[in-house]
């Protein structure tokens, strides 16, 4: 099934360019994926001393922003269920009408403590070159109790070479710019399950697990996940925070991402591109 164009509009925006085909040129109109800040805000604190602060800016392309907050509050180790949220709005109402969208509001339930002085110490770390790999982990080792099972579930080699194609008959947004990154979640069968896509890989998979999270379909350790850039550390984290047993991508793993894969029993599967792909930990799922 070729991807359909059911996409929403606020996630493309139409720019004129100029085309040039070896001495000709000419003007056409080309199709973009949107990218806009997003700015996080919490309002957290027991009822009567409840406060309002921002948490983060991120890079996304618009539509949703419920979903990618949820799964950022969660694989960031800020909640640990669906109930910690009590409500997520816009709240740029009195900014101009294309930025109205570009504040959500996170209602946390009144119980949920809150140490933003321990959250920026974290985002910097995490953020800061040489230090986010000790900082991260000790934070996955902190908060996660969703690690993969170990040797489950089995998925065949075969079907680990179908889920590229399966993903792109999906993309509608790539397939009108050309220029995004998707997260898919798949049963070992192969069944596709749900797809998110974003200009920003982080916020890709984080809008997957969000919609997870929300849906009450956390822990995914039944679920394969496969992203369509290359596999970072954070990315890494961010899976084992959901219980993912399988992670696999079209493009290269980094070194940190392979030693926190096999740290917490997870199939890391790279280069998935054809009839070939390279399994860096956690064969023993791989049925060839």
């Amino acid at each position: 099934m070729a991807a359909t164009a059911n996409y929403s509009r606020k996630s493309i925006r139409e720019v004129e360019m100029t085309r040039v085909e070896g001495r000709e040129s000419y003007g056409r109109t080309d199709l973009l994926a949107r990218e806009e800040p997003l700015e996080i805000k919490l309002a957290y604190g027991p009822r009567g001393q409840r406060h309002s602060r921002s948490l983060a800016v991120t890079m996304r392309t618009p539509g949703q922003d419920e979903e990618l907050a949820a799964g950022f509050l969660f694989t960031e180790g800020i909640i640990g269920k669906a109930s910690d949220i009590r409500g997520m709005r816009h709240v740029g109402q009195a900014l101009a009408p294309e930025a109205r969208e570009n504040i959500l509001l996170v209602e946390l339930d009144e119980e949920l403590p809150v140490d933003f002085d321990k959250l920026n110490r974290h985002f910097y770390t995490s953020s800061s070159c040489g230090v986010c790999g000790k900082a991260s982990i000790d934070m996955v080792r902190s908060t996660s109790c969703y690690f993969p099972r170990r040797a489950f579930p089995e998925i065949s080699a075969g079907t680990l070479r179908s889920l590229p194609d399966k993903l792109s008959q999906e993309q509608a947004i790539f397939e009108c710019t050309g220029g995004i990154h998707a997260a898919a979640a798949f049963t070992p069968q192969g069944e596709l399950l749900m797809m998110r896509e974003d200009v920003g890989r982080h916020n890709a998979l984080d809008k997957l697990i969000g919609t997870a999270l929300l849906q009450g379909q956390i822990p995914l350790r039944g679920n394969a996940i496969l992203l369509s850039g290359r596999l970072s550390f954070e990315l890494v984290q961010k899976s084992v925070m959901a219980g993912v047993p399988v992670l696999a991508a079209v493009g290269a793993p980094s070194s940190l991402a392979v030693e926190l894969a096999e740290e917490y029993g997870m199939t890391l599967v790279g280069f998935l591109r054809g009839r070939a792909f390279n399994v860096y930990c956690g064969a023993e799922r791989v049925v060839f």
